[in-house]
């Protein structure tokens, strides 16, 4: 098929490369024309696992184009597939300012039939609001059906996800629009759930709610692990062996962060109150998590009492491993705390983007993760990077004042850090206080 897709941001960029690897024709819009240059050159604008691969390969096929030409775009195309950001509003309500934008300025060319897909995550009601939006705007209501079809890709594995997902969900008002998204999915081979277009866009809200109360449910536990000396990994590991239950979203850490979690469960609570339900358990969920991400601040005063011009060294800005993304990572609501308290930041990740540089320019940025533990009187783990589990404690010991390490991910092996002596305090497996 000829497909077009409006955003080049995360999601567009992996349904673009992904469409065209399935042999379909894309044309990807996007309004960044440096972005642009990069795509067309082969360079991703994002890290991803397999996408430099995929992207070149699309390109040398040439069976995907990057382009600021919206008309282009939906004039070749037989669906167009919208993938805008949907940000949280100041009082978490969704921002649908860039969606009706991308309607009004497509609007004018629509000359015959177009299958419109919203793919940016869109509170319950989007599907009829576009409907009407293009009606407003004179496009003759056979010329288009819109449906709602949500991403559920986790960042790091977005290629893999995409193509090897647990489920497709479809919701649409009109059979000639089912058939034909019906035909351009068949070769994923995936269940796919047909629905109304309402049921479509709550579902993608009630997974990532239902995950992120996971995770708090796991955090909470966790914290009553470090009180009465238990165990958190074996509590995970047996929770999970309950097929009811399953292992999945069952590591406690300093919370979720991300594009996703954060601004989905508050977007969830913001629909049911506009439509008079109280989400009690997802408000709990939300709570937990902004408790959790600012714990190790307060393991520090307890530790310190005050921590006014001490060196503390964070490991890991991105909100998880495997991607390059910051948005609402812990390590950021670390820093803001720790800076707000007088404390001196050093800081050290992989992969994370110049943006962090952006937020917090007067703290430092190193590019070798043992130059950031120089002199630092403690060391906290914020990201799970498999870097940061192999970590020399020996020399960890040499490089920090008598270091203490808060472990906000629980990847280092406890009984190294007992054998080097170390202070180490883990989320969920206790406190351990070296010499």
């Amino acid at each position: 098929m000829n497909i077009c897709v409006i955003g080049g941001g995360y999601v567009g960029l992996i349904t673009s490369v992904v469409f065209s690897k399935m042999g379909n024709k894309v044309i990807c819009v996007e309004k960044n024309i440096e972005k642009i240059k990069k795509l067309n050159k082969g360079i991703p604008t994002i890290f991803e696992e397999g996408l430099n691969e995929l992207l070149n390969k699309s390109l040398n096929s040439k069976s995907i184009l990057f382009t600021d030409n919206l008309k282009e775009g939906v004039n070749k195309s037989d669906v167009i597939f919208i993938a805008v950001g949907t940000p949280s509003t100041k009082d978490g309500n969704v921002d649908m300012s860039q969606i009706t934008n991308v309607i009004n300025e497509i609007s004018s060319f629509i000359n015959e039939y177009k299958v419109i897909v919203n793919k940016s995550t869109v509170p319950v009601g989007s599907q009829k609001y576009v409907k009407k939006l293009l009606i407003e705007n004179g496009v003759n209501p056979k010329n288009f059906d819109v449906v709602s079809n949500p991403e559920f890709l986790r960042e790091g594995k977005a290629i893999y996800d995409f193509l090897h997902g647990d489920r497709i969900v479809i919701g649409h008002d009109s059979e000639k629009a089912k058939d034909i998204i019906k035909k351009l999915y068949e070769p994923f081979k995936i269940v796919t759930i047909f629905t109304t277009p309402e049921t479509a866009e709550l579902i993608k809200y009630a997974s990532n709610a239902f995950l992120s109360t996971k995770i708090s449910f796991i955090n909470e536990i966790a914290n009553l692990c470090n009180k009465v000396g238990a165990d958190i990994d074996t509590i995970s590991y047996a929770l999970g062996l309950d097929k009811r239950i399953s292992p999945q979203f069952l590591k406690p850490g300093i919370g979720f962060g991300g594009s996703c979690f954060p601004k989905d469960t508050i977007g969830l609570v913001k629909i049911g109150e506009r439509y008079g339900s109280d989400f009690k358990i997802v408000k709990s969920a939300i709570k937990v998590n902004e408790y959790q991400r600012i714990l190790p601040v307060k393991v520090l005063l307890d530790e310190y009492k005050d921590i006014k011009g001490k060196i503390i060294s964070i490991l890991g800005l991105t909100f998880k491993s495997e991607t390059d993304d910051i948005r609402e990572s812990p390590s950021l609501y670390i820093i803001e705390e720790l800076l707000k308290k007088g404390a001196v930041i050093k800081a050290y990740d992989p992969m994370a983007s110049n943006e962090i540089k952006k937020l917090f320019p007067d703290i430092q940025y190193f590019d070798n993760l043992y130059d950031t533990l120089l002199d630092s009187s403690s060391m906290i783990i914020c990201t799970d990077w498999k870097e940061f589990s192999n970590i020399d404690l020996e020399v960890v010991k040499k490089k920090m004042k008598n270091p203490f390490i808060i472990d906000g991910r629980n990847v280092l092996d406890i009984k190294k850090v007992e054998k080097n002596n170390i202070n180490y305090y883990s989320i969920g497996k206790g406190y351990i206080k070296g010499c």
